[in-house]
């Protein structure tokens, strides 16, 4: 009701005067932007928003803490989550109480550079149950008319309300998008005698469109007025230096297409939009981002220089110099020169290390200066500190020596290095990321780039195609896929025969037969023949958007043992700055008392320069990048290597907790079976012949979704009309659904009986279909002839459906599922992992016992109705094992939930599971083990990780401090030790791979 607004009737309405009011919900932008921002996402509450933002500067898990700790406490944010190796954040918020650039401003505040990233392509509206449109309706001259358009929009299928204002001649229609479209409203309303047309709806996308043309404030000017004569448009926004527009609109008002089309028509072909990837900017952003980091190291490379014989071209600064001056002996007499009381020499590498320090190395002193502000510690704090320690001693050593005449040395080469080499380490960082996410680039290289649009002429019939953007493709697009090529969007088959390759998406390595009415995923390879396909999902509703979506939110999440790294990384610097000083404190003093022979001291050096080099290196070789980077690197690859072998983790906590698995759970019907039954055999107990009989059956079992009432149907089907049906088997589906409509005899009061079976009335008599439990309950008794063949088929594997009419047993069905050829070699695979496999079903004992024991299942449950599987899975709780439960989605999903790993087997186009913490895209049993197996492995080369890291720290520090030095005489120079920093991060990539 925040929106209604009451407005007067037009005078002489045929209902009364001014004073009588109306009620009609005007929707304002500013209501769009509420009910948009408020749409949940699945793992946010009512009224909350969600957001991804691109975060630049982060290197170790202090800084995604910091990050972290400065969105949290904003006014209004509900839940952050930063990925390290992604460099973004995902943040939930309360668009009431905070805005996008509060954090914005959080992050930048907290030391790092922030950009607000879209979700997708387009970024598809959540689902939800209603939407409420505004439409426009002409010809209304009275009440009557209000009264007769509200009574036909009410009476509509899918209209939740519906309300006429007559003096503004709108309505206001609240619908349910998936029952009903806006066009039938239309329709209804003009059927009606009136005329009608959709102005506006509560519903909104966002979509990033780049513009070739976008040259000066001119064009801007030119957009801008195209823009705001579009209808549907909430807002848009123009980036002139990015060449780009941010555009707000309504779905249901106008598509993306057309906002494309009129842009370059309205133009006159001066400005042309396509849509922004996303990904592939991102992609952009890695590759500037890696650039410019290699043309910072270049510069400070060039720049830089080192006595030491280890590094090749040993003068850097003096190798310019020769190139300036080709005599040798020259360039040596020039550094040796005097400019006042300076050496040229010493100057000029005074000069080219400030540079260095200064310029090249600023990014450092900003990063560390945003993170002390925030009370935080960072990579960069050690390397300002280490660089800037060895720095300022230069420079006081440069002018006392200036002016007393004793020089003493100077480390200028020290800083210039380790800012060097730490700028090659973060070079060789970011191509790692980049690495990681190879699997998300695959995934989103799946997708075509174009696709060829069918037309209709006036008659309605195909008669031209045209080449459009994938990104622009709308549902309900008639779209033509030739042999070779991909298929554009996912869709239904309307026209044509082929097989198509599914494996780059399911991992399904066999071409699936595909024919009218078959579904088709978008991104998957047509081999042979050419299909007319019909666009259902397009943009973030796609199967493989979900998938990129489940493998960023897992690429995303922590693994619980993240938090060691994040303690660890929290006190880290703290630490090395402490053992810092103690080192310089400790040879200074016992230098000073004489403690060790002078011998060790350079001649030309003394006690606080030689105290001064091991505190340097104990500061700039400590490294917690390493720790940081064990877990999100391992997480995702595992991710990328799971998402290519149709295993899908929706998080690093489950992808910690299947490492541990004791007990497997496996649903029987379609997950050890292949969910195909048929029907074996069937027994009439009473007088009833048979095709009666079946009829019976078939009528009662028509209205359930069972994959047993589906075998029992199709059998009836064909017992009455084999032999009667046409060849083609499109003819064969069309005549089945006439035939079915009139042979099949009419129900009333159908109820499914989950774990039973179904009960309805036919012919004024009640009719149970199910086991004995459903039987036996409703007070019918079994004769023994019955029993007796329940007990046989039972013994053999299969299932027996009991038929009671009119409460009297009047036959029994034998039924039976095959087991996948795969069952038997996986339970004896996760008997060799030392994991207990158990099946749960509700079929009798006799039936489970007898599939337990050929496919070698020693521990059964039967007769379990679907609540009580999660009560199964708790039992097997109670000792601390972990439990993963498979199953196929559909009735499974309480114990899916229940479960410490849940896995959602054979989703192959209903990805999105929430109850499930994998989700095996294909229907194959061997990938249960397959995502056991890659989240042991995942787990034991993190704990390696963290070995390696750990192991680096405690050894690399006491060395870089002078352990070893008093017995092998060798002291680690500072440069070389930024030298080891800078690997040590990028070797966890290394291992990784």
């Amino acid at each position: 009701m925040a929106h209604l607004q009451l407005t007067p009737l037009a005078a002489g309405g045929g209902r009364g005067g001014a004073d009588e009011m109306e009620e009609v919900a005007l929707l304002g932008p500013e209501s769009y932007d509420e009910e948009a921002a408020a749409a949940p996402g699945p793992e946010e509450e009512e009224g909350m928003r969600r957001v991804q933002v691109r975060v630049t500067g982060m290197t170790c898990s202090a800084c995604t803490a910091a990050v972290e700790a400065a969105v949290s406490a904003r006014r209004g944010v509900g839940g952050v989550a930063v990925s390290l190796l992604q460099s973004r954040a995902r943040v939930v918020f309360d668009p009431a109480l905070a805005k996008e650039e509060d954090i914005i401003e959080a992050i930048e505040d907290a030391g790092f550079e922030a950009e607000l990233l879209p979700d997708s392509t387009v970024s598809q509206p959540k689902l939800q149950n209603t939407l409420s449109g505004q439409f426009r309706i002409g010809g209304m001259t009275c009440a009557a008319c209000v009264n007769s358009v509200e009574g036909i929009l009410k009476k509509l299928p899918g209209v939740k309300r519906a309300v006429v204002a007559l003096a503004t001649s709108l309505g206001e229609v609240e619908y349910d998008p998936s029952v009903i479209s806006k066009d039938e409203i239309v329709q209804a309303i003009e059927d009606a005698g009136f005329e009608a047309a959709l102005l506006q709806s509560s519903e909104q996308d966002k979509v990033l469109l780049g513009l070739m043309g976008l040259h000066t404030e001119v064009d801007v000017d030119i957009l801008h007025d195209i823009l705001k004569k579009m209808e549907g448009l909430r807002q848009f926004n123009v980036n002139l230096v990015l060449s780009e527009a941010e555009i707000v609109f309504d779905p249901e008002v106008v598509g993306l297409r057309s906002i494309v089309d009129t842009i370059e028509m309205e133009s006159s072909g001066r400005l042309k939009a396509h849509v922004q990837n996303p990904y592939i900017r991102a992609a952009s952003n890695d590759a500037q981002e890696a650039s410019k980091m290699l043309h910072l190291l270049c510069s400070s490379l060039f720049l830089s220089h080192t006595d030491s014989p280890l590094v090749p071209l040993q003068q850097i600064p003096v190798f310019f110099i020769r190139m300036v001056c080709p005599r040798i002996h020259f360039t040596r007499s020039l550094l040796l020169m005097h400019l006042g009381p300076f050496y040229i020499g010493d100057l000029l590498k005074w000069i080219l290390v400030s540079i260095v320090q200064f310029g090249v190395g600023k990014r450092f002193y900003v990063a560390a200066y945003r993170a002390l502000r925030h009370g935080s510690t960072n990579m960069d704090v050690l390397v300002v500190l280490g660089t800037t320690a060895s720095y300022v001693y230069s420079v006081c050593a440069l002018l006392y020596g200036a002016f007393t005449g004793f020089h003493p040395p100077k480390y200028f080469e020290t800083s210039a290095m380790i800012i060097t080499f730490v700028l090659f380490g973060k070079y060789l960082e970011v191509l790692a990321k980049g690495r990681t996410s190879d699997a998300i680039k695959k995934l989103v290289e799946l997708v075509p780039a174009t696709a060829l649009l069918l037309l209709k002429d006036k008659e309605g019939k195909y008669a031209a195609e045209k080449e459009i953007d994938a990104s622009l493709i709308q549902p309900g697009d008639v779209l033509k896929v030739l042999p070779g090529s991909k298929v554009p969007a996912d869709g239904t088959v309307v026209w044509g025969t082929s097989h198509v390759d599914e494996s780059m998406v399911t991992g399904e390595s066999a071409p699936i037969s595909k024919e009218v009415s078959s579904i088709v995923i978008g991104g998957t390879m047509n081999l042979h023949g050419i299909l007319h396909i019909q666009a259902t999902k397009v943009g973030s509703g796609t199967v493989l958007s979900q998938i990129i979506s489940l493998v960023e939110t897992a690429q995303m999440s922590k693994a619980p043992i993240q938090k060691f790294a994040d303690y660890v990384a929290g006190i880290f610097v703290p630490i090395v700055v402490t053992l810092s000083l103690v080192t310089f404190i400790a040879w200074f003093l016992c230098g000073s008392l004489g403690a060790y022979p002078n011998s060790w001291v350079d001649e030309t050096s003394n006690c606080f320069v030689f105290s001064l080099m091991f505190s340097i290196s104990v500061v700039v070789i400590a490294c917690p990048c390493a720790l940081g980077l064990a877990t999100p690197t391992a997480v995702m690859v595992a991710t990328g290597v799971g998402a290519n072998h149709g295993v899908l983790v929706k998080g690093g906590d489950a992808l910690e907790r299947a490492q541990n698995v004791k007990y497997v759970i496996f649903d029987k019907t379609g997950t050890l079976t292949q969910g195909k039954a048929t029907v074996t055999s069937t027994k009439v107990f009473s007088g009833i012949d048979l095709g009666d009989f079946l009829t019976l059956v078939a009528s009662a079992e028509a209205s359930s979704e069972h994959p047993l009432a589906k075998a029992i149907l199709d059998y009836a089907f064909h017992f009455h009309f084999f032999g009667k049906l046409p060849s083609s088997k499109d003819d064969i589906k069309k005549r089945k659904q006439q035939i079915l409509s009139q042979w099949l005899l009419e129900v009333a009061e159908f109820s499914a009986l989950p774990g039973k079976g179904v009960q309805c009335l036919i012919n004024g008599k009640k009719i149970l279909v199910g086991n004995r439990t459903l039987i036996t309950e409703n007070g019918i008794n079994i004769p023994e002839e019955a029993e007796s063949f329940l007990v046989d088929l039972e013994l053999n594997a299969k299932t027996g459906v009991l038929v009671a009419y009119d409460s009297e047993l009047i036959g029994s069905i034998g039924m039976t599922d095959p087991l996948k050829r795969e069952a038997v070699v996986v339970v004896e695979g996760l008997k060799k992992m030392g994991i207990y496999p158990v099946m749960v079903t509700g079929d009798n004992w006799r039936t489970a016992q007898a599939v337990a024991k050929e496919v070698g299942i020693e521990d059964v449950r039967a007769e379990v109705m679907p609540a009580g599987k999660a009560d199964v899975v708790r039992s097997l709780q109670k000792d601390g094992s972990v439990v993963a439960m498979v199953g196929d989605g559909i009735n499974d999903s309480p114990a899916l939930a229940a479960a410490d790993v849940g896995m959602a087997i054979g989703a192959g186009t209903d990805i999105a599971i929430e109850a499930a913490d994998y989700v095996l895209v294909r229907n194959n049993l061997e990938d249960v083990i397959t995502a056991i197996d890659l989240s042991r492995k995942t787990f034991s080369r993190i704990r390696w990780n963290y070995f390696f890291a750990m192991a680096y720290n405690i050894i690399a520090i006491p060395v870089a401090a002078g352990a070893l030095f008093p017995f092998t005489g060798l002291q680690m120079p500072p440069w070389l030790a930024g030298a080891c920093m800078a690997f040590s991060s990028v070797s966890v990539d290394f291992v990784d791979r």
